[in-house]
């Protein structure tokens, strides 16, 4: 057999694999630094739980794979077998598809054919037909999307369904299932929200999963149910007080519900053994900015006020600095920081900030782009004044986001510039967004008619009152 012939049959072995290199995780989609620093903190804050960081060491390879750090990514698959093994013991061959599918592979990039032939043989009857893959293989592609980025979590969820029809009652893939669910969440009313079912089955599985627990406790916290909340947070704090990934769940949930002293004592003793963790400074700021903005409702003498409002601002700037330092990608605490500097008037530093989380934005996950051209537009409206800007930013965050002080926020401009000008037709067409979206369509239309006459070039007033008119006519038919 020819070196072609050799190299053509070594490669058709490997397609037949399941490993990441088969997955189609796509480079672009995903900011390797910002991912390398997660999975190091997964590792790092360990045991907590076994599944999730020992998927975190094979995932990490992959990573190590993409930053052209091969050496490292070996030994990480290494240090995942190792681990596998003192996990699973005689049943850990299942456990290790994927593992020797990565070795297989990375062996093949980095010219080593001989070891990759045998992790190949280590693999029997391999197949690329997803309807006799193994749970465990199932299991691995979940979390490996649940972790690759937020575009990737209705893969996650599909994959954990498959593992969970073939075993219903295995506490791994409900404890996952749930997990993803969570981050996925859209239902308006608990009774119906699929989140706190499969969070309830998972943890009648794991009961003791402190995880589980504070997920469960945020969901009800976010639907009014407070006295369960309340006791599934001590609850984790009874089964698992001291590991970072908690405290950090138990701190947020103190937070939203307005205990912020009890969640900066948390916070400050889990940063004391992790000063590392972007997530803790930006929950810290988040504290202080509560604290911020509770002395606007209580009266202060004015030289006291400012003293403590640049007291609690200069507490914000200081970590969220940090955090931005720790993971530069990570763009909710760099618009925070923007804002933070805008409030203390160093605009063009803020600009700077918005700027390169504006970039960074347009290629992560539709969210994160629409929560940044909302901060953005927050900055432009009270800071700099520039109306026109904030208009075109408030737009962008619809039509996913329209809430109510949205809708007034854009109403209020409108109205502003119309007084000055009735014949705006940028502002005539933001009263035609806004009644869109309040439902008022005949308005709506009016606003995009009068819009048309003062701009009859815009095309995106004209398909809107076009949309417009074919509603009102399909409304006009309804019996």
């Amino acid at each position: 057999m020819s070196v072609n012939e050799a190299d053509r049959a070594l490669r058709s072995r490997l397609l037949k694999l399941e490993s990441r290199f088969m997955w189609d995780l796509r480079k672009e989609h995903m900011d390797l630094e910002d991912l390398s620093t997660r999975l190091q903190e997964q590792i790092d804050e360990g045991p907590g739980r076994r599944d999730t960081v020992d998927h975190s060491y094979s995932f990490l390879a992959y990573v190590r794979y993409l930053q052209d750090r091969p050496e490292e990514a070996v030994l990480l698959l290494n240090q995942s077998e190792e681990r596998t093994r003192e996990r699973f013991g005689e049943e850990s061959e299942r456990w290790l598809i994927v593992t020797y599918g990565d070795l297989a592979w990375l062996s093949y990039h980095t010219g080593d054919y001989t070891l990759c032939e045998a992790y190949c043989g280590r693999l029997r009857n391999p197949t690329s037909s997803p309807s006799v893959l193994h749970p465990e293989v199932y299991g691995e592609k979940a979390w490996t999307f649940l972790k690759f980025s937020i575009r990737y979590y209705p893969r996650a969820i599909q994959c954990f369904r498959k593992a969970m029809e073939l075993q219903p009652d295995n506490s791994e893939w409900n404890s996952g299932y749930a997990i993803a669910l969570y981050h996925e969440e859209t239902s308006e009313e608990a009774e119906d929200s699929p989140v706190i079912r499969q969070l309830r089955r998972a943890l009648e599985l794991s009961p003791d999963d402190g995880m589980l627990l504070m997920l469960l406790a945020l969901r009800l916290h976010f639907y009014q149910q407070h006295e369960e909340a309340e006791a599934l947070v001590e609850r984790a704090l009874e089964v698992d007080p001291d590991h970072p990934h908690i405290t950090r769940y138990v701190a947020k949930y103190l937070r939203v519900q307005g205990e912020v002293e009890r969640s900066i004592d948390l916070l400050q003793r889990v940063l004391e053994n992790n000063g590392k963790s972007a997530f803790i400074h930006h929950q810290l700021a988040l504290c202080y900015r509560k604290k911020k903005i509770a002395l606007q409702d209580v009266g202060h003498h004015l030289h006291l006020y400012m003293s403590k409002m640049k007291y609690w601002r200069r507490l914000m700037i200081q970590h969220l600095e940090e955090a931005v330092r720790l993971r530069p990608c990570f763009v909710y605490a760099m618009t925070d920081l923007a804002l933070m500097y805008a409030e203390n008037k160093d605009l063009n530093r803020a600009e700077e900030l918005f700027q390169r989380a504006l970039m960074m934005s347009s290629e992560r996950d539709k969210y994160i782009r629409q929560f940044v051209h909302l901060r953005y537009a927050q900055f432009n409206h009270y800071h700099t004044k520039q109306e026109a800007k904030a208009i075109t930013h408030y737009t962008k965050v619809f039509p996913s986001c329209c809430c109510s002080c949205l809708l007034q926020k854009l109403k209020q401009i409108a109205e502003r510039h119309l007084s000055g000008d009735g014949n705006d037709g940028e502002a005539l067409g933001v009263l035609g967004l806004v009644y869109r979206a309040e439902g008022e369509l005949t308005e709506a239309a009016g606003y995009y008619e009068r819009a048309l006459t003062c701009d009859l070039n815009n095309q995106q007033h004209r398909e809107a009152l076009s949309q417009l008119r074919m509603e009102l006519t399909q409304q006009a038919h309804i019996p």
